[in-house]
């Protein structure tokens, strides 16, 4: 376990790397090629990072000035995905999620239940706070392991699912996200596809980073949608005028930078994915395989980012509007691009759709968040987090996700039985998209 947190501790950057450099080894890429191509991602990574930071950075200080203008005095504050990620891998479970999950990837590999191969180990976060929660709530060991199997058998589900969609929205060719925030995104966005599709009015319209830029000129443009958006958000918080212009021109910079990162990404995978995929149909005729990645490549979307910008004041409006919350948005407003990557691809970037159905799923995610906030606390408190003076705490990310409610009430109330059957479903489910993907191919190959 010691070997396993110290490369945990590493951080994406630093491992990734040299994951994808011994992977590119293995798949015969000269290695040059390889140390080039893992040490790109790093970078890209890096400069992820650094974009994110000045997002972190500049909207802390507004949505604090927010707080304290319109008197927002919820009593749990929204940590973000950097303390929930922490907390999971810091409890006695936490670093058992990263072997948990790389075994079961190969076993579903190996029975072709899965397309997806994670290489997103850092990741595995996700599953280790699901598993770390249930062992609080049950103090049962076995059953928050049996919990870190099943969320990593929906996680691949969820991954190739929506790999289709993930490759003809964003491009990104033989690539999939086995991320635990984002993944759930794509089955959640299906129905609101389904429902906008028939609603008189809504269903003729489209809105998109293109048709907001042909429609509005200059004013349309990303960069300059988001300078104006943090305009906004700088007068909401009744900043100085300096304050407020600086803020305008980071976020347009963040507008501008997030894609040019994400391609840095994608450079540097691009001759591993390639090298993967030629190695299958070499040893696995007629096989698919997708590389697992971070959703990371896709935030830097203009209509992700152009909808999560607007969802920003949204979210904390809702806060305070909705009956029963309890959590005071603050940590994840910035980490609102992963929440909603994959409802961008099924609305095709539509921006007033996702941001409608991201509404509804922020309402969501602050109940849950409500109502996982005494043990998220907890939690917190056992693997000696520091809360900052916090007596309560909970994340919108991972503690308000919808997936997560359902894994926990089960795995809770029914414990073995409860985790039992989402076994089998999760089981089921990949055995029904095998199946519904083998026939789809057999069809294509007849009417070639």
């Amino acid at each position: 376990m010691g070997v396993i947190q110290w490369i945990v501790n590493l951080g994406a950057s630093v491992f990734l790397p040299i994951l994808l450099f011994i992977f590119g080894l293995i798949l015969r890429i000269k290695p040059g090629k390889a140390f080039k191509a893992g040490l790109t991602v790093g970078i890209g990574f890096i400069g992820l990072n650094l974009v994110i930071g000045i997002l972190t950075t500049n909207l802390g200080p507004a949505t604090k000035l927010m707080i304290k203008n319109y008197g927002l005095h919820l009593q749990t504050i929204d940590v973000g995905w950097p303390a929930a990620s922490a907390i999971a891998y810091g409890t006695a479970l936490g670093a058992m999620a990263i072997p948990i999950g790389i075994i079961v990837n190969i076993i579903l590999l190996a029975i072709g239940l899965t397309k997806t191969l994670d290489v997103d180990i850092w990741n595995y976060w996700h599953v280790a706070f699901a598993g770390s929660i249930l062992y609080m709530l049950t103090n049962n060991m076995w059953l928050g392991i049996f919990a870190m199997v099943i969320v990593t058998m929906f996680t691949y589900f969820f991954a190739d699912l929506s790999a289709p969609t993930v490759e003809k929205y964003y491009g990104l060719q033989g690539i999939s996200f086995p991320h635990g925030l984002s993944a759930p995104g794509y089955v959640f966005a299906l129905p609101f596809k389904w429902l906008f599709d028939r609603i008189p009015g809504l269903n003729k319209v489209h809105i998109d980073a293109a048709t907001i830029q042909k429609k509005l000129g200059i004013f349309g443009d990303t960069t300059v949608l988001g300078a104006l958006i943090g305009l906004v958000i700088g007068l909401l918080a009744h900043m100085s005028v300096a304050k407020v212009l600086n803020l305008a021109v980071n976020m347009g910079a963040v507008m501008m930078l997030m894609p040019r990162m994400v391609s840095l990404l994608m450079e540097g995978l691009t001759p591993i994915s390639e090298a993967a995929n030629t190695m299958v149909k070499k040893h696995f005729p007629g096989r698919k395989l997708y590389i697992g990645m971070d959703s990371a490549l896709a935030i830097g979307q203009e209509s992700v980012l152009s909808a999560s910008l607007l969802l920003i004041p949204i979210t904390l409006l809702l806060a305070v509007v909705l009956p029963g919350n309890k959590v005071l948005p603050f940590g994840d407003l910035a980490t609102l691009p992963y929440f909603f990557a994959l409802f961008a691809a099924v609305f095709g970037g539509d921006i007033l759709r996702t941001v409608i159905a991201g509404a509804v799923d922020i309402v969501i995610s602050l109940y849950v968040a409500t109502w996982f906030a005494p043990v998220i606390t907890k939690l917190a408190k056992a693997a000696s987090f520091n809360m900052g003076g916090n007596s309560s705490i909970s994340a919108l990310s991972d503690g308000g996700l919808w997936t997560n409610w359902i894994y926990l009430v089960v795995g809770e109330k029914f414990q073995w039985i409860g985790l039992g059957i989402l076994f089998f479903i999760a089981l089921g489910l990949l055995i029904w998209l095998k199946n519904r993907d083998k026939n789809a191919e057999s069809s294509e190959t007849k009417e070639a």
